[in-house]
């Protein structure tokens, strides 16, 4: 067996920088090497941090910050798609962290960034901006990351937590290709109107999927989900809000409140999930790199994050590398994945193939007591 002191990790996302934390606080030598030149290149839409993610950020310690930038729900409401988006039902959410947690956080995706990454500082990793990883090699002893400007670094292991379309995975030899669902997503920032509390849906209707979630005391992400299209988001953004306008109830007024100032973005639902282990020698991969789905049930982050935290956990306990402490790390978190990645594509097939009678809830609950169980 071989101490483990050294950890890169490529990825500055939620997942790598959670690892950093982690590692560093363990009294590992960390470095992260991101791809882009700074940080403020960070997705600017929402995100929903589940229950289950909420429980590993209240570890790292970042749970205070996060609580003053987000907004926390405990409900849901589905509305129907008539011209008054009538109220169906307010179901809870299961507080899938526990019961001292909301179910749900609601936040900008950069503020959740910029928290975890001064945390990350905080416990001594090292953040290298502008590193793209070109060649990764390894031997018995190490690994040797080669970056775009020839430099390079060696580590005990590598972390891929660098994203669906990951370079790690690629230069390690595996090779995936997300597949398409045929469902895509407009997300928008806009003004959240002071009734508006929790998290509100509407299944079907003109397209597959129209809601919102609130994120601070003054805004909301919004976000329709639709047939998969090659989109603009500049050139296409009155399409945006012709689209919003087909909704009835509190869209009449997102669709106003979308001008082009607005932060809009549009992305294809994909989903993948390696088949075999998520490892080669000291390369693992976590997070999107090894799986990814699309956001129908808002456990794409917490799994990452999951992924992050049982990593740590096993190369804590063991302190050097061999095959079972990867095998361990893939036992414990491939049944999780593989539920949430195919519930979440069973989602969009009832949707993109207008199932008449689709068992939503029922899915969405399953999920949610298999994760309240910590990982």
């Amino acid at each position: 067996m071989a101490p483990v002191e050294r950890i890169g990790i490529v990825g500055a996302g939620a997942a790598g920088l959670t690892l950093g934390v982690l590692l560093s606080d363990a009294g590992f030598d960390v470095e992260v090497l991101e791809k882009e030149v700074d940080d403020t290149n960070t997705l600017g839409s929402g995100i929903t941090l589940q229950g289950n993610a909420l429980r590993v950020l209240r570890d790292i310690g970042v749970w205070p910050e996060l609580l003053a930038r987000g907004f926390p729900c405990d409900s849901l409401a589905l509305r129907a798609p008539d011209l008054d988006a009538t109220v169906l039902a307010v179901l809870p959410d299961v507080r899938t962290g526990g019961d001292d947690l909301p179910a749900t956080l609601g936040m900008y995706r950069p503020d959740l960034a910029a928290i975890v990454r001064a945390r990350a500082e905080q416990a001594g990793a090292r953040l290298t901006y502008d590193a793209r990883v070109s060649d990764v090699s390894q031997d018995d002893r190490s690994v040797t990351v080669t970056l775009h400007t020839g430099e390079q670094r060696q580590f005990d292991v590598l972390v891929g937590a660098d994203g669906i379309n990951s370079v790690t995975r690629r230069l390690i030899g595996i090779d995936v290709t997300p597949a398409a669902t045929g469902a895509g997503a407009w997300r928008a920032i806009v003004p959240r109107p002071a009734d508006i509390t929790r998290s509100e849906l509407i299944y079907g209707g003109p397209l597959y999927i129209a809601g919102y979630c609130p994120i601070s005391d003054n805004h909301m992400y919004a976000y329709i989900v639709e047939p998969a299209h090659e989109r603009d988001v500049i050139a296409d953004r009155p399409e945006l809000r012709r689209l919003a306008g087909l909704y009835g109830g509190p869209w009449q007024d997102i669709s106003r409140a979308i001008d082009d100032n607005t932060a809009v973005h549009y992305t294809k639902f994909t989903t993948h999930l390696l088949d075999g282990a998520w490892h080669r020698g000291r390369v693992v991969l976590i997070g999107d790199a090894a799986h990814n789905c699309p956001p129908t049930i808002a456990q794409g982050a917490a799994m990452a994050i999951e992924d992050a935290a049982v990593l740590a956990e096993e190369l804590i306990k063991a302190r050097d590398l061999d095959d079972a402490v990867m095998e361990r790390f893939h036992e414990r978190r491939v049944p999780r994945a593989r539920e949430v990645v195919e519930s979440s594509v069973q989602l969009v097939r009832w949707l993109v193939d207008k199932e008449p009678n689709p068992d939503i809830p029922g899915v969405m609950h399953r999920v949610a007591a298999m994760v309240k169980e910590p990982a």
